[in-house]
């Protein structure tokens, strides 16, 4: 694909001044736009595979792994891609969790691209001065103090740097070809606009990308973002320095400090903290993967700030537990079945609670991550779980560094409020040698903080608040609360699961505090239900996270396990919906390595309007 460098505009800093970016050529004769690739959720096949929730964005990952690239290659390009069709999930103003399997020498290793927050936040940053309260919710999200310090472009550079074998030039030189071009319109780029379209009006630079002419952009028609595409082109020339201490970053805080909000508009956007400085600062390190071994299996996934893997992990200890003291795991009959659902949903309920009072940023918090990952604590939270009765939520957290002795489960207080966004995104990648990626890249809500960088485009995080505003359960403390420098725990769970040192499985999905039991659901369908990676994606989903009730999908809600298991105790409520009246519960991706050098791609067949799975060579 030939470089367009010279035909886009690029911002410029000359003698002190900010120089806006020139018109690109793309705007008038974008030349033509990318035709739709062929959509399938499943595929099987040999040298590589990619699955996500965008065709256009698994073509590009696929024809990286064509060209030579590497796993890691294509996992940049993937995400890149997403940052044009998938905008309001994820992209460059958003940051995420990247979990790599190394092939040459069977190791995990995981990269933090959290946002952090600015130098100026405190504890109390979410709370009004006027009313001593804590802010609306919805005060926070659309407002210039959620946004955080992005840290998607700096796990993009890092991955490259450690594993790739391209620059990240190349790697984004499709993903700027598709944004020059256009794409055709679908159900979940229009519904991503179409939920958001009061507040992105707005917005000035928003509504001007996603709002033409005042409306939202119709099914089928061509989307083009020749902002995002020199934006690309710019990171391209200069480097990720043009973002973290340059003019990129400049804008970032200017936009978050001074929200361009529409003069017609009745809604109050307050101003953010965050500064250029705060931006130049900012680190992705690389940390340590959680670990448990489950079935013989080796199960990696994310450590804190993410909750996603202590607490993924955690419910399967506790799932091993309880099976080793006799519960007997099967969907072979409707007995089976409920008492199967039984024990993830009480387990996932414990989890929860430990997750909500100990998980947070360990470079500020004494997060007991090995203690919350021991089988032995599992064991002595297990003991609480019955097959005949339901606990009550919230339940008490136990202690991971001394570990009760007793089964007596007192209720908090307070339950915890669920403010995560449903929004996010999840890709896979392997590669000819076996290398694989598991990555969750988000700016939170749907949409984001409604803040587009002007002549940039793209969309700033809402990811602060994911922060507690106030402690949830005083006067125990919370360790999630605001501080400078600080990332707020997420629940985002990228994980692969290894037989014998080789991989097994890849899977994650967006979801917010649902991702976890996403992914938990997952890998309890496939690795004791028996059913196959598709089976175990599409099949109906409940999420119980230590509250009083339980999020179903429709499919569940109208099977007789519903009120099966409400005569033990459970209650269910319909998940909320994403971009459609349905309730539903994530949009996983996956692959399963089938030996001898074969891979199925797996993604989800309907919701949010189905994913996209591809593989290098359908056969030998």
């Amino acid at each position: 694909m030939p470089r367009k460098l010279s035909r886009l505009g690029i911002s410029i800093v000359c003698c002190g001044a900010l120089i806006a970016p020139a018109p690109a050529l793309a705007r008038s004769d974008g030349g033509s736009p990318v035709p739709p690739p062929p959509k399938d959720a499943v595929e099987t096949g040999y040298g590589g595979a990619v699955a996500s929730v965008s065709p256009y964005a698994t073509q590009i990952g696929i024809d990286v792994l064509k060209d030579g690239g590497n796993a890691v290659d294509a996992a940049v390009a993937t995400a890149a891609a997403l940052g044009v069709v998938e905008p309001f999930s994820a992209g460059i103003g958003g940051g995420g969790f990247f979990v790599y399997y190394d092939a040459r020498t069977h190791k995990v290793s995981t990269i933090d691209g959290r946002e952090t927050g600015p130098q100026a936040f405190t504890s109390t940053v979410f709370i009004d001065p006027a009313t001593g309260q804590p802010l609306p919710f919805d005060q926070a999200v659309n407002s210039g103090l959620s946004v955080g310090v992005p840290g998607t472009l700096m796990t993009w550079q890092q991955a490259l740097d450690h594993w790739g074998t391209r620059s990240l030039a190349d790697s984004l030189e499709p993903a700027a070809d598709l944004a020059e071009r256009g794409f055709t319109v679908t159900g979940d780029f229009n519904a991503g606009i179409a939920t958001n379209e009061q507040r992105f009006s707005d917005i000035i630079p928003t509504a001007q990308l996603y709002l033409p002419g005042g409306q939202v952009p119709t099914l089928g028609s061509v989307f083009r973002n020749p902002d995002l595409a020199a934006t690309y082109q710019l990171i391209a020339h200069q480097g990720i320095g043009a973002f973290y201490g340059g003019v990129l970053g400049t804008e970032i805080a200017q936009t978050a400090q001074h929200p361009p909000v529409s003069p017609s508009s009745d809604r109050f956007f307050r101003p953010g903290v965050i500064t250029a400085a705060d931006i130049a600062g900012y680190t992705a390190p690389l940390t340590a993967p959680t670990h448990v071994s489950y079935d013989g299996l080796d199960v990696y996934s994310m450590g804190p700030p993410s909750s996603g893997g202590t607490t993924v992990g955690e419910a399967l200890n506790i799932l091993a537990a309880l099976e080793k003291s006799g519960w007997k795991f099967s969907d072979a009959t409707e007995a089976d079945q409920v008492a199967s659902l039984q024990a993830y949903l009480e387990a996932s309920r414990v989890a929860f609670a430990d997750r909500n009072r100990w998980v947070a940023d360990p470079a500020f918090e004494n997060v007991p991550t090995a203690g919350l990952l021991s089988p032995a604590y599992a064991a002595s939270r297990a003991c609480l779980i019955s097959p005949t009765s339901t606990l009550v939520s919230p339940v008490a957290p136990g202690d991971p560094t001394h570990p009760s002795t007793t089964c007596t489960a007192a209720t908090t207080q307070t339950p915890d409020t669920d403010t995560e966004g449903l929004s996010t995104t999840h890709l896979v990648v392997t590669d000819r040698w076996g290398n694989v990626v598991s990555y969750t890249l988000t700016i939170e809500q749907t949409g984001g903080s409604a803040l587009t960088v002007p002549h940039r485009g793209f969309l700033l995080n809402n990811e602060m608040t994911d922060f507690d505003f106030t402690p949830i359960h005083p006067p125990a403390p919370d360790p999630n609360l605001p501080a400078a420098g600080k990332r707020p725990r997420s629940s985002m769970a990228p994980t692969i699961v290894l037989r014998d040192g080789r991989p097994l499985l890849a899977v994650g999905s967006p979801g917010g505090a649902s991702i976890i039991t996403t992914v938990l659901q997952i890998l309890f369908n496939r690795l004791d239900l028996g059913m196959s990676l598709p089976q175990a994606i599409a099949a109906p989903r409940i999420s119980q996270r230590d509250s009083s009730t339980t999020q179903a999908e429709s499919a569940f809600l109208s099977s007789p396990l519903d009120p099966a298991l409400t005569g033990l105790g459970q209650s269910f409520v319909p998940a909320p919906p994403v971009f459609t009246t349905a309730p539903e519960l994530g949009a996983a991706t996956g692959l399963e390595f089938l030996g001898h050098g074969e891979v199925l791609a797996a993604a989800e067949p309907t919701r949010r309007f189905g994913g996209s799975a591809m593989v290098v060579d359908p056969g030998r």
